[in-house]
């Protein structure tokens, strides 16, 4: 059924609130729970549990206990198992769609396309589950045949974030599975709900008990901890930022524990002399907009040729201006709130900081809507390099426009980041766009393209944007160990 926000919350209200473990939901173990928040009016929308150190512990132990039977089912049964999912997760678009635009705040149309996306990795995985192969060769110097076969890493610890609740938790659990690996997967506190709706369905669907595991809290750091401490883990996977990322895996170090990590990133957004400005601009508005710009893969800088940056700038601000920022659930609405109080503060203040170094404000600037965290489509001009703007990670509605003259400073200036997760590159010269996108210190580049997200791509970074790939048809590897054995003949 399509929702408006009160059936919405009817929908909320029947939810589960409680843990899953072991195939069953319970509650605490020490009788705690958390609110949820709506974020476009700061109400609660509802109390979940929050899982203690004990009940992380009875997560892994049941994960534990069926790895072994898990990893034994057929590629075939797994595959088709993650092909169901798909279509229940299809076929209830409405109610993910709702929950998400809920509780994270995004307008309920984009909400609907995060359901897509979200539920194209299972079936991605399904199809990749199928066709796990090996190898048969002769040793080079004869007498014994070398063998090689994929075989499971072992029960997994998958860390998703607040921005993208379905689909960065399908993006993992779906490789997991169709690899044959349990897991315990831990949500976001700001966004449980969704997690929560997809593990019901897991559940629908028999998967076996132990095999997906959910447990909300509000002391990620400590569960972590004592999760990737236990021998019995073998992987963690997370998406989140670079900071608790370089704590993971520094723990992660002590047990050299398989780890995926999807971290920040300051996304370039390169715009030469000679591009086409509509596409441009319309790439701009994808890269940037998505999501009020709460993406590790949105673009942060934009680095625009000198001879036409009036231009874009004047384009990029008419755009911004007929944005409509208001309720997820009003079909005018094109951007949503931010998710909470901090990234709010955050973002402003990141704002004031540029202005106060001399940045020109063309739009926007401000906070609005009462309680709720919104804050007006920006675009800024004239950005110094000293702006926190121009090397953190905005992770909001600000669009930061600077000018270059050569291609070379181009490049200088999109590569001087720590990060390098996503750029873009916009140029009718394919020459100057391949020669650009192969310097370009990211793991993502998109040529005349404003969206790089796909499930058939590997999704991942370099430098301190994290390790490892999502997605695509390496996706599947970070859940499996490649074994040898020297058969002899």
């Amino acid at each position: 059924m399509f929702h408006d926000r009160n059936s919405a919350r009817e929908l909320v209200a029947a939810l589960p609130r409680g843990l899953y473990i072991d195939g069953a939901w319970r509650e605490s173990s020490t009788g705690a729970s958390f609110p949820v928040h709506d974020p476009a009016d700061a109400t609660v929308l509802t109390e979940v549990a929050d899982a203690s150190l004990d009940d992380a512990m009875d997560a892994l132990t049941a994960a534990h206990a069926t790895q072994d039977a898990w990893g034994a089912t057929t590629s075939r049964f797994r595959a088709e198992l993650l092909r169901r999912a798909f279509g229940r997760i299809i076929e209830r678009t409405e109610d993910f769609a709702a929950l998400i635009s809920l509780e994270m705040g995004k307008p309920l149309a984009e909400a609907r396309g995060e359901v897509a996306y979200g539920a194209e990795f299972l079936r991605w995985f399904s199809e990749q589950a199928a066709h796990l192969t090996g190898s048969y060769a002769p040793a080079p110097n004869g007498g014994y045949r070398i063998v090689t076969t994929k075989v499971p890493v072992g029960p997994s610890l998958l860390i998703t974030p607040w921005n993208f609740p379905l689909a960065m938790a399908t993006r993992k659990i779906g490789a997991a599975l169709a690899a044959g690996c349990t897991c315990v997967v831990k949500p976001a506190p700001q966004t449980p709900l969704t997690l929560a709706l997809l593990t019901q369905i897991f559940h629908e669907l028999e998967v076996p008990a132990g095999v997906v595991n959910y447990v909300p809290t509000l002391d990620a750091a400590a569960l972590s901890l004592a999760l990737m401490s236990d021998a019995r883990l073998r992987k963690v996977s997370f998406t989140g930022s670079t900071g608790v990322g370089s704590i993971l895996l520094r723990q992660a170090a002590d047990r050299v524990l398989r780890t995926s990590m999807e971290l920040g990133g300051n996304g370039p957004f390169v715009v030469f002399d000679d591009a086409d400005l509509d596409a441009a601009v319309d790439g701009a508005m994808l890269a940037k907009m998505r999501n009020a710009g709460e993406s590790c893969v949105a673009a942060n800088r934009f680095l625009v040729h000198s001879d036409i940056a009036e231009e874009f700038t004047v384009r990029l601000v008419r755009r911004f201006e007929g944005l409509v920022a208001g309720d997820a659930f009003d079909p005018a609405s094109t951007v949503g709130p931010l998710i909470d109080e901090a990234q709010l503060a955050k973002v402003t203040d990141l704002v004031d900081d540029a202005v106060a170094q001399g940045a020109r404000l063309r739009t926007g600037g401000k906070t609005f809507g009462g309680d709720g965290h919104f804050f007006q489509p920006t675009v800024l001009t004239d950005v110094p390099d000293t702006a926190r703007l121009a090397y953190e990670e905005i992770f909001g509605p600000v669009a930061a426009i600077t000018t270059f003259d050569t291609e070379e400073q181009a490049l200088a200036r999109a590569n001087d980041t720590e990060y390098g997760l996503a750029g873009y590159v916009y140029t009718r010269d394919i020459s100057r766009a391949l020669r650009f996108a192969e310097r370009l210190e990211t793991g993502m580049v998109g040529v005349n393209r404003g969206l790089v997200s796909d499930p058939g791509g590997p999704f991942g970074g370099v430098k301190a944007s994290g390790q490892g790939r999502e997605g695509g048809a390496t996706g599947i590897e970070e859940y499996l160990e490649t074994k040898y054995l020297a058969v002899e003949m």
